[in-house]
C-alpha cells in the first residue's frame, strides 16, 4: 500500500532526522493527500509514480477549493504549496536511496517561488510596557508569566522550546541556558540579568506554590502544576500583551522578532543572531537586515535636516 511507505518515512524523520513535531505533522498531511489522490487515479504502488503525476496532483492542488470552506474563491496559496512540494521531494528522496523505486520521481521537481513577509516587531516602548514587573498581590502565575516574558524577550526563543525549557537547562549563575532546538540541536543562549532577576523570584516564590505529585522539571507550570501545552502558553503571552494595553495583533513568534529585530538596531552581528535564534542557514536571519534598513531610514527622516 501507498501509506505504508509514507508510515516509513515518517518513522524515519521522527527517529533519524529528529524533525520538528510540526514539521512531521506538515509532511504527514501533505503525502496523505497524495496517496488519496494517487489511489483514485489508480495507482496502487510508488514504483508506477511517474514525474507527471507529481505534477498533475500539484496542479490538482493549486486549483481545488479550501477544503474547510468550498465556497471561497481563494485558493492554494504559494506558502502552503511549497510545503508540499518539499514533502514529496523529501519523501521521494527516502523511498530512492531506501531502494523502493529505482528512480527518483521528484528530482525535477521544482520548488515554488515563496515570497518571503517581513517578520513584526514590537516596538522597544512596547517591549518596556509589557515586560513591567507585577505590583500588588502577586500570585504565582503572575511570576510565572513575567519570568515568560523577560526570558522569551532576553533569548528569542520559539514557543516550542520555551514551554519545554527543563530546570536542568537552567546555569543562571553563569548568565545562560541551554535550548533544544529544531532537530534536537542544543545552542546555548545568553540571558540578561532582568530575565534571571525574573527567573529566579519565580523560581524561589513561585513555582513551589505551582508544583504538584506528578508535575515535570518543566521551568514553567500551569496553575494545575503541569507542562503548557501550546496553545495554553500562547493564550498566557495573549492576556499580558493586552494588559500592557499592545493593541498589535502579536503572533507567537512576535517576542523573537522583537528579539532579533532590536539587537540588530543596536549593532549585533548577523552570525551572532543567526547562532542565538538557532538558524541553521543565514539566509533565514538575512531577513532581519530589511526591518533594521526601513528603521535607519525612519531615523534618517526623522532627525537628518535635509532628509524632507
Amino acid at each position: 500500500m501507498l501509506s505504508d511507505l509514507v508510515d516509513e518515512f515518517l518513522v524515519h524523520l521522527r527517529h533519524e532526522r529528529g524533525q520538528a513535531d510540526h514539521t512531521q505533522r506538515t509532511y504527514a498531511h501533505a503525502l496523505g493527500q497524495l496517496v488519496g489522490w494517487l489511489e483514485t487515479r489508480g495507482i496502487a504502488g510508488w514504483k508506477a509514480v511517474r514525474p507527471q503525476d507529481l505534477v498533475e496532483f500539484l496542479t490538482h492542488q493549486r486549483s481545488r477549493a479550501h477544503l474547510d470552506d468550498p465556497d471561497s474563491p481563494k485558493r492554494l496559496s504559494a506558502s502552503t504549496l511549497y510545503l508540499q512540494v518539499a514533502a514529496i521531494r523529501a519523501f521521494c528522496r527516502f523511498a530512492t536511496a531506501e531502494g523502493f523505486v529505482a528512480e527518483n520521481p521528484a528530482e525535477n521537481l521544482s520548488l515554488p517561488r515563496r515570497w518571503k513577509t517581513l517578520p513584526k516587531a514590537l516596538s522597544t516602548e512596547e517591549i518596556e510596557r509589557l515586560l513591567r514587573a507585577p505590583t500588588g498581590e502577586i500570585t504565582p502565575r503572575d511570576l510565572c508569566d513575567h519570568a515568560v516574558l523577560e526570558v522569551v524577550y532576553a533569548s528569542g526563543l520559539r514557543l516550542a522550546e520555551l514551554r519545554t525549557i527543563r530546570l536542568e537547562q537552567l546555569h543562571l549563575e553563569s548568565g545562560f541556558l541551554t535550548v533544544v532546538g529544531k532537530g534536537g540541536k542544543e545552542r546555548v543562549v545568553p540571558v540578561g540579568r532582568a530575565a534571571i532577576e525574573a527567573l529566579n523570584r519565580y523560581l524561589g516564590s513561585g513555582r513551589p506554590r505551582l508544583v504538584g505529585p506528578r508535575s515535570p522539571a518543566n521551568v514553567f507550570l500551569t496553575q494545575r502544576g503541569t507542562a503548557f501545552a501550546p496553545v495554553t502558553l500562547w493564550l498566557r503571552i495573549k492576556a499580558c500583551v493586552r494588559r500592557a494595553g499592545i493593541e498589535k495583533n502579536v503572533t507567537p513568534h512576535m517576542l523573537r522578532h522583537s528579539f532579533a529585530t532590536h539587537l540588530l538596531e543596536h549593532g549585533a552581528d548577523l552570525r551572532v543572531i543567526q547562532e542565538l535564534l538557532g538558524h541553521s542557514s543565514i539566509g533565514t536571519t538575512e531577513i532581519y537586515t530589511h526591518i533594521a534598513g526601513q528603521h535607519l531610514r525612519d531615523v534618517h527622516d526623522a532627525f537628518h535636516p535635509r532628509a524632507r
